[in-house]
C-alpha cells in the first residue's frame, strides 16, 4: 500500500514538472501555429543553450542570472539562424521536405554537440535545500522553475494580446488570409515567431540547467514528449498545449511512483495513442 502522502508529493512535483513542459510545448506550438513548420530539432536548440548556462555559470563564473541570460540571447540567436538558413528556403516545400530538413538539424546537432564536448554529462551545481510543507518534500529548483515558467507563459500571452505583432502573429495561426487584410509584413512576423520561440526554448534551457545535467542528446528525453503533448492538445493550440502538458506530468509522475518512471512514461504514450484513435486532431481540436 502506497502512502497517501507519498501520491500527493508526487502530484505537486507533476504540477511543477507540467509548467517547463508547457513552456517547451507552447514554444514549438507558437512556431507552428505561425509557420506552420514543426522544428523536430527544438528541444536540441534547447539543449545548446543549456550548454551555454553550462559554461558561463560552471567554467567561467558567472552568476547565474547572467550566465541564464547568455543562455536565453543564445536561444533568441538560434531561432533567427534556424529560421534564416532552413526555414525561410523550404517554407513553400511539401511537409514531409520540412520534416527532414528540421530532422537532418537535430542530427547535426546532435553530432556536433558530441564533437565538441563529448558525450560527458555536466551539471550546473547549485546547493538548495528541499522545502518541507505539512509533510511534503518540494525541490526549491523545481518550485522555482514552475514560478518563473508561468511568469513567462503569462508575459508571452501579454505579448501576444496586447501588442501589435502580437495580434498579427495569433492572427496568423487562426486565418493565414488575415495577415493581407492586416496590412501585416509576413516575413517580420514570421521572424519575430522564431525569436520568440527561441527566447521561449532559451528560458526553458535556463530553467532545465538547475534541474537537469545536460549531454548531447538530452533532446532524446524531452523532445518526444513535447511534441506529444503538442499533438494531444491540438497542434498550434496553445490552450492545448497547456492543459496537455499538465496532463501528462502528472500521469508520468504518479505513474513513477506507483510503479516506475518507465512504466509513467509507458501509460502516458499508450494514452496519448488511444486519443489519437478517439481525437486524431488533438483533444483541443476544432470541430469542423
Amino acid at each position: 500500500m502506497i502512502d497517501p502522502i507519498f501520491l500527493l508529493e508526487a502530484a505537486v512535483n507533476g504540477i511543477m514538472l507540467g509548467g517547463v513542459l508547457a513552456l517547451l510545448a507552447l514554444g514549438l506550438n507558437l512556431i507552428f501555429g505561425v509557420l506552420d513548420v514543426v522544428w523536430i530539432a527544438y528541444v536540441d536548440l534547447v539543449m545548446v543553450s543549456m550548454y551555454a548556462v553550462y559554461f558561463t555559470v560552471m567554467v567561467y563564473g558567472w552568476p547565474l542570472w547572467l550566465g541564464g541570460l547568455a543562455g536565453v540571447a543564445l536561444g533568441v540567436v538560434l531561432g533567427l539562424l534556424v529560421h534564416v538558413l532552413i526555414i525561410t528556403p523550404i517554407l513553400d516545400s511539401p511537409p514531409v521536405n520540412q520534416l527532414l530538413a528540421t530532422g537532418g538539424l537535430l542530427f547535426f546537432i546532435q553530432s556536433f554537440a558530441t564533437f565538441l564536448w563529448t558525450t560527458d554529462h555536466r551539471s550546473v551545481r547549485i546547493a538548495l535545500p528541499p522545502l518541507e510543507i505539512a509533510g511534503i518534500f518540494v525541490s526549491y529548483a523545481r518550485l522555482i522553475s514552475f514560478v518563473l515558467s508561468i511568469a513567462v507563459m503569462i508575459g508571452l500571452y501579454l505579448f501576444l494580446t496586447r501588442t501589435y505583432i502580437g495580434t498579427a502573429m495569433r492572427a496568423v495561426s487562426q486565418d493565414r488570409g488575415a495577415m493581407a487584410l492586416m496590412g501585416a509584413n509576413p516575413q517580420r512576423v514570421y521572424l519575430v515567431t522564431s525569436a520568440v520561440g527561441g527566447a521561449m526554448a532559451g528560458v526553458a534551457a535556463v530553467l532545465l540547467s538547475i534541474q537537469y545535467s545536460v549531454h548531447p542528446y538530452f533532446g532524446a528525453a524531452f523532445g518526444p514528449i513535447t511534441f506529444m503533448i503538442c499533438v494531444l492538445g491540438g497542434l498550434g493550440n496553445m490552450v492545448g498545449a497547456f492543459v496537455a502538458s499538465f496532463i501528462m506530468s502528472e500521469i508520468i509522475a504518479i505513474g513513477g511512483v506507483v510503479w516506475s518512471t518507465e512504466m509513467g512514461y509507458v501509460i502516458a504514450f499508450a494514452l496519448f495513442i488511444v486519443m489519437m484513435f478517439v481525437r486524431p486532431g488533438g483533444i483541443f481540436a476544432r470541430r469542423q
